[in-house]
């Protein structure tokens, strides 16, 4: 009993706290959303409480456990991570023009939210292994490799939102690492070159025509850029406090296509207003900001980077969510974390938030 509650006196309860406010967020987003569908049957909710649940249970259990698991099977989750994305290209079922999801009965499965947990563990082994060194060419090159393998797989389905995750994940904890500017000023070359062979021998018409109606969103109002009108009009909407919760006509007469999802933070901006808005912000910055504070007074570099992934996963996806929300960046289909529709994406949110608390409770200086 004594043991017990020396844990829960070491865990980090603001961490908790910001990612529980969050998910009801969501929570209500999804109640307003259903509301629109006129079924009575909330079928959204009761998944997105399931995954909570199945969320909830891993993310005791990694707590329970510790985290140096990860740095044993780092290598294994991430094999397993490339295993799937391969499998999902003979296997998968095909959903908006991407072949990324393993269907099960009700329920759906996409392997890049896997990806991620491998590729968090695999580049934080890496790092934490190699701490004590100055960070150099050879680092940047096979941390490099490690990301661009998963992230060729996922433009293969094509899942450009996924591959711009890893792509996060990677960038955040490379420059945690140590690059410097050389370093980067090759990634701009290397990133040009990767976008002109994208654009011409692998994105898809749909992602050309996404980006071009980013750059010219006016363009198309009517078919490309529809979902970024439509979001930018229920944001614009929503003023300070919001027409309130299943009263926004933008999502309530379902002129916001995917709003439960990959357009959540356009929907509370309408119903609860430019406050609502700033709440999301505060505790999205909250969970950050603690991730951030585990990471830096850890005590092992493996747990420090591995806090650091965890950090690096959660801030990309926000970022890109907000940037796609309010026009400055592409459509991608990315979801808030915790927020959002996905019991995947749920899932892995809960299981990042175990390891950051396994960190919390085991590795921390007094």
């Amino acid at each position: 009993m004594q043991s017990l509650l020396r844990f829960l006196q070491r865990f980090d309860w603001k961490l908790l706290v910001a990612a529980f406010v969050l998910f009801v967020f969501g929570i209500a987003a999804m109640y307003s959303v259903e509301l629109s569908h006129g079924t009575g049957t909330f079928v959204l909710l009761r998944k997105q409480c399931i995954a909570l649940l199945l969320g909830i249970v891993l993310a005791t259990a990694i707590a329970r456990t510790n985290y140096q698991i990860f740095r044993n099977y780092g290598k294994g989750l991430y094999m397993l991570g490339i295993v799937l994305l391969i499998a999902v290209l003979v296997f998968g079922a095909e959903y908006n023009g991407a072949r990324g999801w393993f269907v099960l009965g009700g329920f759906a499965f996409q392997p890049i939210e896997f990806m991620k947990l491998g590729l968090v563990c695999q580049l934080a082994r890496y790092f934490g292994e190699h701490a004590a060194r100055r960070f150099g060419w050879r680092d940047f090159a096979k941390s490099g490799v490690m990301t661009a393998v998963p992230i060729g797989l996922a433009m293969l389905q094509p899942d450009l939102g996924g591959a711009t995750l890893l792509a996060g994940i990677w960038l955040v904890m490379v420059f945690s690492a140590g690059a410097r500017w050389q370093h980067f000023g090759a990634l701009v070359l290397a990133g040009v070159a990767v976008a002109l062979l994208g654009w011409f021998l692998v994105f898809h018409d749909y992602q050309r025509e996404r980006l071009v109606t980013f750059l010219h969103p006016s363009s198309d109002p009517l078919d490309t850029g529809y979902n970024v009108t439509q979001a930018t009009i229920a944001i614009g909407a929503g003023g300070v406090f919001g027409r309130g919760l299943g009263a926004g006509s933008q999502s309530q007469l379902r002129f916001l296509p995917q709003a439960q999802a990959d357009f959540v933070f356009a929907v509370i901006a309408e119903e609860l207003g430019f406050i609502g808005v700033v709440a999301i912000l505060l505790f999205l910055t909250m969970l950050l900001a603690r991730l951030l504070g585990i990471a830096r007074i850890s005590h092992d570099s493996f747990a420090a980077f591995l806090v650091l992934g965890v950090f690096a996963s959660y801030a990309t996806q926000a970022a890109v969510h907000v940037g796609t929300n309010l026009a400055v960046l592409p459509a991608t289909g990315v979801a808030l974390p915790f927020v959002s529709y996905g019991g995947t994406s749920l899932v892995l949110s809960c299981v990042f938030l175990g390891i950051a608390e396994s960190i919390a409770v085991r590795n921390v200086r007094e």
